[in-house]
């Protein structure tokens, strides 16, 4: 089992990476050498990025600020004791609170060690934290690649991923979670340091930060306006004209 905790391990990984598909050479050349991010593991990363789940960047750092400034030191035991009413105070909505008690019950009963979470390879760890109330596919796989540094661990429904797959390869459609998951079969043990390369080409191509973005529900790909004729256009012109003129008393001017 591989991890990344240091700038040479993903330099050392890329290297493996870009020799064993020598098709993210360009995409690498393109992107420049990502850079390493990495937070706090544990309790305190996981609630990180549940308070993060689909929020923008400011609210959910502002929400994690208050968070972790009410309760220091931030253990799972204070959080779970804690009433409902002071953690809506903070801004945390009721799926959110519910899941951050639901994670510290798991860890204080003993459902869950963390610390052996940390030792297990991508796939198993995966399915632990997923089974967990409020862990979903994307959650444990960020917790995985930025908090234990797991050199495998793959994000496959990270919007920015797809969509950084989808112009690297010249692919017709962003492909889902399940093509991702297909696509990278050939990257292992080294889908993280993918995952990483990708992010910054995303930033690369896009100008804009290649950050994870978890995909909301009921909102798989944005929908397009639709481009209606001239003489659609035409027709709605005319009929609003004609309303306006019979509320107006026929056009007369007062």
């Amino acid at each position: 089992m591989r991890f990344i905790h240091s700038e040479n391990d993903l330099a050392a990984g890329m290297a493996a990476l870009v020799a064993q598909d020598p098709r993210l050479a360009p995409v690498l050349e393109k992107s420049g050498m990502p850079g390493l991010r990495r937070r706090e593991a544990g309790f305190a990363g996981l609630c990180h990025i549940v308070c993060g789940q689909q929020l923008s960047t400011a609210s959910a750092a502002s929400i994690r600020q208050r968070l972790f400034a009410a309760f220091d030191p931030f253990h799972h035991d204070a959080v779970r004791l804690a009433r409902p009413a002071k953690l809506a105070r903070l801004g945390l909505s009721r799926p959110k609170i519910k899941s951050i008690k639901e994670i510290g019950h798991a860890i204080a009963k003993g459902r869950i060690d963390l610390e052996v979470v940390g030792q297990m390879e991508a796939d198993q760890a995966h399915a632990a934290l997923t089974a967990l109330h409020g862990v979903g596919p994307w959650t444990a796989d960020i917790y995985l690649l930025f908090c234990l540094g797991n050199a495998d661990a793959w994000p496959a429904g990270d919007l920015a991923l797809q969509e950084a797959a989808r112009i690297a390869f010249g692919l017709k459609r962003r492909p889902d979670a399940k093509q991702m998951i297909k696509l990278a079969e050939v990257w292992r043990p080294w889908r993280g340091v993918a995952a990483h390369l990708l992010w910054a080409y995303y930033h690369a191509v896009k100008r804009r930060e290649g950050a994870p973005v978890e995909i909301k529900k009921n909102s798989e790909s944005p929908k397009q306006p639709v481009m209606k004729s001239n003489k659609e256009s035409k027709k709605k012109t005319k009929k609003k004209s004609k309303k306006q003129t019979k509320k107006s008393g026929g056009g007369r001017g007062d």
